[in-house]
């Protein structure tokens, strides 16, 4: 079994965070969503010895291309790495991997979700032949999404309906038991110029799959972390502090707090300083940041960041940025940026 994940995405619902730093590669209460991401794949990689990790990257640099490199290492996997330049959609993504896609089973996992699911593992099996996995959301419109029987098999592929027809969204992870086959659609898909919202579609190839008897199961995730656009990233990052600090403490020991109050859960990385301020609730600051006669609360902080006479709400502030400012504000402010 191998595992595929597609991020040559342009990440343009994220802009600007998303100009000098891939969306999958934006930290989140200490950790890239990635690593995140491979972390909650972590029992699936030891229980079916899963020894190939294939990225789908765009023209992201040597830089990131190291990164990921380490990150596989880290999880004591081989990383093989394929480009989509063009970003034609999730369909065309995949099949810039088709020499990856030669029969075995493989996971493919978008990188712009994070779960919270112990039971991928014991999900598959060799009675199963594919799984959607899904979450039940209040606004499917925005999503993919299924429509199943009874018994949980899914009768409907449709992306972005106009209209309701079901509210189980497709999460963005998938196990396929024949890669092969999904290689073949994926490439009929593009042969015939199969476009749907302007792009090729993986949801095109697997409604076309199940009308040619492919049987596809869906099974529901416990909690499903999206990152699509600013209000779902911040919105995630609440809940993963909400999760996260009941368990574990996420204040680094080498903070150095002042004359300043935090109100958890709040998440502060290494060597980072706190001066009279109020941070919390739900913020997470990286590491290397100063921050100092401020108040935020539920916003994203990177790292290597001054902040000063600050108040946020909602905001995003990247990496090596310097925001100083009086009124209270929803910030969203890229890399090496300025504002006073």
């Amino acid at each position: 079994m191998k595992i595929i994940i597609p991020m040559a995405g342009k990440g343009s619902r994220l802009l600007p965070h998303t100009l000098n730093t891939p969306k999958p590669l934006i930290s989140i209460a200490g950790k890239t969503i990635l690593r995140r991401l491979l972390e909650s794949l972590s029992k699936l990689i030891q229980v079916f010895s899963i020894q190939e990790i294939v990225f789908i990257i765009g023209n992201f640099g040597n830089k990131i291309e190291k990164q990921l490199i380490r990150l596989s290492h880290d999880m004591s996997v081989h990383p093989v790495i394929y480009y989509q330049i063009i970003p034609l959609g999730t369909a065309d993504a995949l099949l810039q991997a088709k020499n990856s896609l030669t029969g075995e089973p493989i996971i493919v996992a978008f990188s712009d979700s994070l779960f919270y699911h112990n039971s991928f593992d014991k999900e598959i099996s060799h009675k199963i032949d594919n799984i959607i996995w899904t979450k039940k959301v209040q606004n499917p419109h925005l999503f993919g999404i299924v429509k199943c029987d009874s018994s949980g098999i899914i009768t409907h592929f449709i992306e972005k309906p106009n209209h309701y027809v079901s509210n189980l969204a497709i999460v963005g992870i998938y196990y396929f038991k024949n890669s092969f086959l999904l290689k073949k659609e994926l490439q009929s898909i593009l042969d015939h110029n199969i476009e749907n919202k302007q792009e090729y579609q993986l949801t095109s190839a697997l409604e076309n799959m199940r009308r040619k008897g492919e049987k596809f199961t869906s099974k529901q995730v416990k909690e499903w972390m999206d990152f699509g656009n600013q209000k779902r990233t911040i919105y995630s990052n609440s809940k993963i502090l909400s999760i996260e600090s009941k368990n574990s403490e996420l204040i680094h020991k080498k903070v150095i707090i002042k004359n300043s109050l935090i109100i958890n859960p709040c998440s502060i990385e290494e060597n980072t300083t706190i001066e009279n301020s109020i941070i919390g609730p739900y913020v997470s600051i990286g590491k290397h940041t100063k921050v100092k006669n401020s108040n935020i609360k539920k916003s994203l902080i990177q790292n290597y960041t001054i902040i000063k006479h600050a108040n946020l709400n909602c905001s995003i502030i990247g990496n090596h940025s310097i925001y100083i400012g009086e009124k209270a504000k929803k910030v969203s402010l890229s890399d090496y940026s300025v504002f006073r």
